[in-house]
């Protein structure tokens, strides 16, 4: 990676700010519901508290926009990396200000605290110079481990450059890394397996990496739009016609450079999207014309998974149906449990498909879960993303 991380500085006796995405879901009582993104920054933060720096966590959480609300806090989050860590980590009540700087001044090597949510100030989403500059008064470096957040000029994200060297934490390290290899030196076999609801959030992805790919699976909601395209019926599933014309030019690519597109030989159907709804599974070329497709049917779920065994390279954006109801989970379920037993690099994307994994027990074989969800879209559809634009370059 050319950029530098955490390991290229010394950090000892040092306040460091780890911009860390902790926006994690949360019940009614303040209780973390998934931990995931929490445990993807531990590794950062204990090499800091192994290597004696005086580490000062931030982050934002939901959507206040520049509003305090109780609900928001991150004092549930800073009780859970205590847990994680098993030792105090202080929750402050605030982000900036003298009573925090009073607080860091105070603090020993080794000690962690966690700024109160930074969406709270409206200069962070705005990247308020002023605001950046109050940040970073607490402190000496800038370690940015929110590979989430980094597509977004927030104060935090952004901001900071101008006043703090920032480098890369161990997890952008890990993110940057393996998206990177996707886009550059992927092991071939290549096979890419796109799904979800909408093409327009993964079509960048197809134009960006077609060149380096042997084989693309197309499943989920978008699967309609492709079929339509090849002018077959699709009932009452979801199109999107703006697409159609992209979808065209993009498969005539895949011919010319000798990538394979596969599309489902059959798929699963239903007249409403409701646990209750009946589904059955009938041929590609015969959707009836009252019902949408909600998932890929048994033989193309054979002809997908024969495809990957051959493959040394997987990347999935996007389950293939409406994981969310039982009847309409077999496709991803299927190609996960596959992707679980290669001896491949397999890469998972996106939030739904990572969702997806983790809920089956099976997110421990994958190669790499990204943490970034949208980021993760943008990153490999060749876009630039500021936060890590900003982070300093390698000598």
């Amino acid at each position: 990676m050319q950029k530098m991380t955490v390991e290229d500085v010394e950090v000892g006796g040092k306040r460091v700010l780890v911009r860390a995405d902790f926006n994690v879901p949360q019940d009614r009582n303040g209780g973390i519901e998934d931990d995931t993104r929490i445990r993807a920054c531990l590794p950062t933060i204990r090499y800091l508290i192994d290597h004696k720096a005086r580490i000062i966590l931030c982050s934002h959480l939901g959507r206040p926009h520049g509003r305090f609300d109780e609900h928001l806090r991150l004092e549930p989050v800073a009780r859970r990396i205590s847990e994680l860590l098993q030792r105090p980590v202080e929750p402050l009540r605030e982000a900036i200000g003298p009573e925090v700087m009073r607080i860091v001044s105070l603090m020993q090597d080794g000690e962690v605290i966690l700024l109160e949510n930074l969406i709270f100030y409206p200069g962070e989403e705005s990247n308020d110079p002023g605001f950046a500059r109050e940040l970073s008064l607490l402190a000496d470096l800038v370690v940015n481990d929110a590979f989430g957040a980094s597509h977004r000029a927030h104060a935090s994200v952004v901001g900071l450059a101008d006043y703090l060297p920032c480098v890369a934490g161990l997890l952008m390290e890990r993110e940057i890394g393996q998206l990177s290899r996707l886009l550059e030196d992927p092991d071939r076999p290549f096979a890419a397996i796109m799904g979800g609801a909408k093409v327009g959030e993964k079509i960048g992805i197809l134009e960006n990496i077609l060149p380096k790919l042997d084989v693309v699976l197309i499943g989920g909601g978008m699967v309609a739009t492709f079929l339509k395209a090849r002018r077959f019926d699709v009932g009452i599933s979801l199109v999107e016609p703006d697409m159609m014309e992209l979808i065209g030019r993009i498969l005539q690519n895949a011919e010319a450079r000798g990538v394979r597109v596969l599309l489902p030989e059959d798929v699963v159907v239903t007249e409403k999207m409701e646990p209750e709804s009946p589904a059955r599974g009938v041929s590609s070329r015969e959707i009836p014309g009252d019902c949408r497709i909600a998932d890929i049917g048994p033989r193309t779920i054979t002809t997908f998974t024969g495809e990957l065994r051959r493959c040394r390279t997987i990347m999935w954006n996007g389950p293939m149906g409406v994981f969310e109801i039982p009847q309409f989970s077999l496709g991803t379920t299927a190609i996960a449990t596959v992707l679980a037993d290669l001896h491949a690099t397999t890469v998972i994307g996106d939030g739904s498909t990572a969702e997806a994994v983790t809920q089956l027990g099976l997110a421990g074989r994958m190669t790499h879960i990204s943490t970034g969800g949208g980021t993760s879209l943008r990153f490999l559809s060749g876009k630039t993303l500021q936060g890590i634009a900003v982070l300093a370059d390698k000598k």
